[in-house]
């Protein structure tokens, strides 16, 4: 057998099996449960860097589950972008993974400890399957599993808060679901098909329809709900300050960027560029959105105390950024976008982690019992510094790079205005995080500290996303490279 041929799908399996086959093993000795998860992840990671190394020496790769020939059957495909966000999202999971072990272990109950890292698994397979499929039905499925999961990993910490907050998140996500769901049925009613490929032939000579508008209405609406784009991000704040720490970052570093990657796929390779720009509105009312979501999210961020409260406002500020890009719809803006999809990851990976090494080490949540933690904890604090220029966008970071290929693009647009709301959230953004470090740093805990950083399991992993921070920002031709050929798989240009 040629198992490099089957690398698409065992991407996802081995993960999918490993959520069943942690339980059983757990039973036996718990400290199994994460050495199963951070095995399954590091060969999904192993497979993505493969595919993605195949796609950029020899095209787009398709893979038929059991040998159905598309469209009636489903099919995996792996093209530059889908490969780009596989890796992203793998990588990154790996070294949350990393960081889980201790932090798990202080903020779930040990006879949780097996059941949280079944459901993590299933989470991290449903982000892998959103983005490697290439039916629009299998789609919805990894998307259900990923929300259910979600849902659970959200509230299996020790706060009574979080319970609270999965609520709320589990009735907006089931209204988001419902959304697409109606879509997807609209589109099947109007082409008899399923297979994105095989939409994006048939669509254009439907696009005059009633129902095609309503299913890329309705497709579009969930979706936002999902990447909590402003003002669809209500359930975001209370989840990821109440959800435990590795929760917060995965989800921070990865739910919301697959989100994005399935806006972008639906609309430029389903209902085709076309489309997009020329018979609806969507440009308009993207960048309307992503303007108010960077200025108030940044706004709001500004008056929060609770750290995590603050990352998550921020993190609804930085997907405006994302949206920006798609609304600017021209390949310099999109590949500020796609690049920002990493760059997120990274900074707000790191910074959501070291909240959480705070929190493991101190039980500490308020910015203000933040005081001398630089002298405290020195490593974790001098990531989270990293992380924090990165946010704001100082040269040689990746925010930087997000932030001057969006500001170009809008140029390019002749809509040279959102230059400054770039420049105003920045500065914003800068209000926030320096109030933070002005308090790890300068202010004064009124008596002696002793440093005492977290484990080196938490603070390693912490430091390898704040190094990538710098790494990916003065060696921006690796990324950039790879999402410049997905902005020409997106638009069309060959």
């Amino acid at each position: 057998m040629n198992l490099e041929a089957h690398l698409p799908i065992l991407a996802i399996i081995i993960p999918l099996i490993s959520a069943f086959v942690i339980p059983l093993f757990g039973r036996i000795n718990k400290a199994c449960a994460w050495y199963i998860a951070i095995s399954a992840i590091s060969l999904s990671f192993i497979i993505s860097v493969s595919l993605l190394n195949s796609v950029l020496a020899d095209g787009t790769v398709s893979y038929r589950l059991g040998g159905w020939e598309p469209p009636w059957g489903i099919e995996y495909v792996v093209d530059y972008l889908s490969g780009f966000v596989m890796v992203i999202v793998s990588a990154i999971a790996v070294v949350m993974t990393l960081y889980a072990k201790k932090s798990v272990e202080k903020e779930i109950d040990e006879s949780r400890i097996s059941a949280f890292y079944a459901i993590y698994m299933l989470f991290f397979t449903g982000l892998m399957g959103m983005t490697i499929t290439g039916d629009i039905f299998n789609l919805y499925v990894f998307i259900e599993i990923t929300a259910l999961s979600g849902y659970a990993l959200s509230a299996a910490g020790k706060k009574r808060e979080a319970l609270i907050a999965t609520y709320n998140y589990l009735i907006l996500g089931t209204i988001a679901a419902t959304f697409i769901l109606i879509g997807i049925g609209y589109l099947y009613i109007v082409t008899g098909t399923l297979n994105m490929a095989d939409l994006k032939m048939r669509l254009p000579g439907l696009y005059g329809s009633t129902s095609v508008m309503t299913a890329f209405a309705f497709i579009t609406v969930g979706l936002s709900l999902k990447l909590a784009l402003f003002p669809f991000h209500i359930w975001l704040p209370n989840v990821y300050t109440h959800a435990p720490s590795v929760v917060s970052s995965l989800m921070a570093a990865t739910g919301t960027k697959v989100a994005l990657y399935v806006l972008l796929r639906m609309m430029f390779t389903v209902f085709t560029v076309d489309f997009y720009l020329k018979a609806v509105p969507a440009t308009t009312i993207f960048l309307i959105l992503g303007i108010l979501a960077i200025i108030s999210g940044s706004i709001i961020a500004i008056s929060q105390t609770n750290i995590k409260r603050m990352l998550a406002y921020s993190s609804v500020g930085q997907i405006g950024y994302m949206v920006l890009g798609v609304g600017l719809a021209n390949p310099l803006a999109l590949t500020g976008s796609l690049i920002h999809i990493l760059n997120h990851a990274l900074m707000k990976g790191t910074l959501f982690m070291a909240a959480g090494a705070v929190f493991y080490m101190t039980g500490a949540e308020n910015i203000s019992d933040l005081r001398g933690m630089g002298r405290k904890m020195p490593f974790t604090m001098a990531a989270f510094t990293i992380g924090s220029l990165s946010m704001i966008g100082f040269p040689l970071t990746v925010g930087f790079v997000s932030k001057w290929y969006l500001a170009m693009g809008a140029i390019k647009s002749g809509m040279w205005w959102l230059v400054p709301v770039i420049l105003l959230s920045s500065l914003l953004t800068a209000v926030y995080l320096l109030r933070v470090i002005e308090t790890i740093y300068f202010s004064e805990t009124g008596k002696e500290t002793t440093p005492e950083d977290a484990p080196a399991g938490m603070v390693i992993p912490i430091l390898i996303l704040a190094s990538l921070c710098l790494v990916f920002g003065i060696f921006t031709f690796m990324p950039v490279g790879v999402a410049s050929r997905a902005v020409t798989l997106l638009l069309g240009v060959q």
